[in-house]
């Protein structure tokens, strides 16, 4: 039991711990301001080195003293950072995800859930639970990637976090998935082709493609030739929806593509990988999210309700999957494990 809960059943009696945590919950908003308040202000990284007083933390963070002390105090009380005697602060585990240094860091996730662009439509959040429509459009007027086309630079930051966790799979993931075992690769929805460059770089003998749309990939040139593959990759453009995509690959892979599509949107997208592979045998890879069922803790949870509000898809279940693949001429080959995990796929 950790410090904050003997403290909570010290002082509250046992039905209103229930009252207490739905208090926390519907306090979720506040908190995540506050939490993005200490982010931009940089306090983990001034606080990496050591414990510090109140005055020395507010004088590097440009900060006033008594307002930064009292929401340190709030986010100490939640074990984010710790308060000690006379005024001081320390970093905490919890909190060195906030350093600017950590490559697992979450700091690029908390600016983007803090932007207009996925804020906003959460204030909508009624009329998908209404409609099972996105509130994106209906707070924006147009579709998620239709606001990142008409706005560069929003669209600008959203490759950087792309590419942020990109990185993480590639350096976490890759060499697990045996992508060297495929002669050519077709990468399907692969926005600006940073993780097809990391395969590519990391395979030297494989050939590759990149199909999204037009405006997407028409940054991948410069990502293939920083990495040095833009002689082993080509870029085509279309619509996962709508177009048909180019024969001849042994491997079409779709990473975190499928979880922004409606069941009916998915089932098009797999039927029309499946009339690319005819009867070649090519292997359909996904990497998506595999959600616990009951009441188990599972963070794919709370990324199905982003899903939901952003763009009208969903986050599935081992057997949503199965149901997905047998009605689009797919066999799923492997157990995959559940939060993200590769999904690995032959025609049948």
């Amino acid at each position: 039991m950790s410090d904050v809960e003997e403290k909570i059943e010290d002082t509250f009696l046992p039905n209103d711990l229930y009252g207490l945590q739905l208090v926390l919950l519907a306090s979720g908003g506040r908190l995540s301001q506050i939490v993005y308040a200490l982010a931009e202000l940089g306090i983990a990284d001034i606080l990496a080195d050591g414990p510090l007083p109140i005055s020395e933390i507010a004088k590097r963070a440009g900060a006033h003293e008594q307002a930064l002390q009292r929401i340190l105090r709030c986010t100490a009380m939640l074990g984010i950072f710790a308060e000690g005697p006379s005024g001081t602060f320390r970093i905490t585990p919890v909190a060195k995800a906030l350093t600017s240094d950590n490559p697992h860091g979450v700091l690029p996730l908390i600016r983007y859930n803090h932007m207009e662009l996925t804020s906003r439509p959460f204030e909508e959040i009624l009329h998908s639970a209404r409609t099972g429509k996105p509130a994106f459009h209906k707070a924006f007027g147009v579709t998620f990637n239709e606001y990142l086309e008409q706005n560069p630079e929003v669209d600008r930051f959203c490759d950087e976090f792309q590419s942020y966790w990109a990185r993480q799979f590639a350096e976490e993931e890759l060499d697990q998935w045996n992508l060297g075992r495929f002669e050519r690769l077709a990468d399907l929805g692969g926005g600006d082709g940073y993780f097809l460059a990391q395969a590519l770089r990391r395979y030297p003998e494989m050939t590759a493609y990149l199909f999204d749309l037009p405006w997407m990939i028409n940054k991948a040139e410069q990502v293939f030739e920083k990495h040095g593959v833009n002689d082993r990759a080509e870029i085509v453009g279309g619509d996962l929806l709508k177009d048909p995509i180019p024969k001849g690959a042994d491997c079409y892979f779709v990473k975190a593509v499928f979880m922004r599509f409606s069941d009916e949107e998915a089932q098009r997208a797999l039927t029309t990988i499946r009339e690319a592979i005819g009867d070649t045998g090519a292997r359909l890879l996904i990497v998506d999210s595999v959600l616990k069922t009951g009441n188990d803790w599972d963070h794919g949870k709370l990324l199905d309700i982003d899903m939901l509000v952003l763009h009208g898809g969903r986050k599935r279940t081992l057997d949503e999957w199965h149901g997905l693949f047998s009605h689009s001429g797919f066999r799923l080959l492997n157990e995959p494990v559940f939060h993200w995990d590769l999904l690995e796929c032959e025609p049948v």
